[in-house]
């Protein structure tokens, strides 16, 4: 892992991480590509939908392929209403999987689109029982809002519907929620490219939530590696802090005092 950043750290739930790329376990050809997408992207939070995982199951489940130094953020995917949620949470609690969770409450089968009420149902509920809660959204100022209010650890708002790779289609929604919201804003769902992840830590957003562009890629140890490096520069880009931006040019070396004197 590039450690160049290492005193830039994301906290969440009281848990510094040196890593703003959280990386998924679906859609691989092979659960067993996971351990090196982890290595060479340098991921530090993993999401893992419970149905995927079973501790008593004797031939290999999820669980045999995720390091156990990783963060694992059980998410609610399937849940169509705030008790399902709870319901989804309370179980990857018990089976082990720590107080972290991703909140998803989607009831609309075509695009997969989450619910912001049942969503900050959830979120209140899960929070005041001591979870540490992401939930994920629609780039909606109003249900952020709520979220915070609600005890969200961070906010998640979508770029693009969950795994369509169309980008960061929700940019200025976003860069809303980045401005107003004095919480990690994560983008999750619809990066389908590096660039796309760069571009969305140069504007201020906390970390990237990178799965399907990932697994989906022709090779997708090296894919988690362009990501890593893409996170890591927007960052970097963010912190340093962008130049002006201008309608005409400026010259980047002096166009006076050379040959008699003039400009050309």
């Amino acid at each position: 892992m590039d450690k160049s950043n290492s005193n830039d750290l994301l906290t969440i739930g009281g848990i510094g991480l040196e890593s703003r790329l959280f990386t998924g376990t679906g859609k691989y050809p092979s659960d067993a590509m996971i351990p090196e997408v982890i290595e060479r992207s340098g991921s530090q939070v993993i999401t893992v939908a419970l149905r995927r995982v079973d501790f008593a199951a004797g031939t290999e489940n999820i669980m045999d392929f995720i390091p156990q130094s990783v963060q694992l953020l059980p998410n609610t995917s399937g849940a169509r209403t705030a008790e399902e949620a709870v319901r989804i949470a309370h179980l990857a609690q018990a089976a082990g999987c720590g107080n972290w969770i991703k909140i998803e409450v989607i009831s609309d089968n075509r695009y997969l689109l989450p619910d912001g009420y049942e969503t900050v149902r959830a979120t209140e509920i899960l929070a005041n029982e001591g979870f540490v809660v992401l939930p994920y959204i629609n780039a909606d100022l109003m249900v952020a809002r709520s979220l915070v209010d609600s005890g969200a650890a961070a906010v998640m708002p979508l770029g693009a519907p969950i795994g369509s790779n169309r980008g960061l289609r929700t940019e200025e929604m976003i860069r809303i929620l980045i401005e107003e919201i004095k919480l990690p804003i994560i983008v999750d769902a619809g990066i389908g490219k590096p660039s796309e992840a760069c571009a969305a830590m140069e504007m201020g957003a906390a970390a990237c939530l990178v799965n399907t562009a990932i697994a989906g890629a022709g090779v997708p140890a090296i894919m988690a590696e362009a990501f890593g490096h893409a996170v890591r520069a927007g960052r970097a880009a963010f912190l340093s802090g962008p130049g002006a931006s201008r309608k005409t040019a400026a010259a980047s070396s002096p166009l006076t005092g050379f040959l008699e004197g003039g400009t050309q």
